[in-house]
């Protein structure tokens, strides 16, 4: 079964989309007007701090038509007025949930993992490290990974937070299509995963023992972080700054820092900087900081 678009087929009059059995003419969609558009652009940064930019517009769209056709309605005005209702609370979450959904894959940016082995070969005793921004937890569990083969102790542990409940459902769940498996080092899949069968053929999931030490949690980035949020020696906070004004980014990389243990690392996104924004930090490598 297919979320989404068959494919596509351009005839003489109009571009047409097959949605299984359905022919739908491109005409027929609904537009995300100016008006809707600002009015979830308010509810993000409300919500989230994000401030979704006008070439998103079109993500936006085709990730909330699905709740149009679900609800029954026509227009992103009647959906709007919908979320605007609050009875409807539920709804607005799941928009959160819908629009900041990131792409992720396991050993993204493989330079950091190798800089954090080379960092695990002179570290002994406990090591907490923070997945920041975890998504659906392939980047928290690529470090789980990373630890299990090359901590020099046992007594290490993962936080994995993100804004997005359906994202941290997915992450705990730890099921994962076996596509995703072709960044890791072989024999790894065999040792840290289990393929699916049945209904589950061409997926795996992460082994219970990795699983057990990656901890989820709902944390907003923009809100004053949990008191009992603790210390950590790594923290990966990648690929989602770039969603924020200098001055959010400025706060959240602060709140960040203040988590961070004496001589404790900070990733951000290779894609990603955080010159002038006057930190307490020094530069490690590229896109790895530590506090001054």
């Amino acid at each position: 079964m297919y979320d989404g678009c068959s494919h596509w087929k351009t005839s003489s009059n109009s571009t047409v989309l097959w949605r299984g059995q359905t022919e739908v003419t491109v005409a027929s969609l609904p537009i995300l007007g100016d008006r809707e558009f600002q009015q979830l652009q308010q509810l993000m940064v409300e919500a989230s701090g994000i401030h979704m930019t006008e070439h998103k517009r079109p993500l936006m769209a085709g990730r909330l038509l699905r709740r149009l056709r679900v609800l029954g309605l026509s227009s992103y005005s009647e959906y709007m007025a919908l979320l605007n209702n609050k009875q409807h609370v539920e709804e607005r979450r799941l928009v959160i949930d819908l629009l900041t959904t990131n792409e992720t894959f396991f050993f993204r940016e493989p330079q950091h993992f190798a800089f954090l082995l080379r960092w695990l070969a002179t570290r002994q005793g406990q090591v907490r490290l923070w997945s920041a921004a975890c998504s659906s937890g392939e980047e928290a569990y690529s470090l789980a990974m990373v630890m299990a083969e090359h901590a020099r102790t046992k007594d290490w542990s993962i936080l994995a937070s993100d804004l997005s409940q359906r994202m941290l459902e997915k992450a705990r769940e730890a099921i994962y299509p076996m596509d995703e498996a072709k960044t890791f080092t072989p024999g790894w899949l065999k040792r840290y995963c289990r393929r699916g069968v049945g209904d589950y053929e061409g997926q795996f999931r992460v082994e219970p023992e990795l699983r057990n030490r990656v901890t989820t949690r709902e944390v907003n980035l923009m809100r004053p972080l949990p008191a009992d949020i603790g210390q950590y020696d790594v923290i990966f906070l990648r690929n989602v700054l770039i969603y924020f004004s200098p001055e959010d980014k400025r706060s959240i990389v602060a709140r960040i820092l203040e988590q961070l243990r004496p001589e404790g690392m900070l990733f951000i996104g290779h894609a990603e900087s955080l010159h002038g924004l006057d930190l307490p930090i020094r530069t490690l490598a590229p896109s790895v900081y530590q506090t001054r």
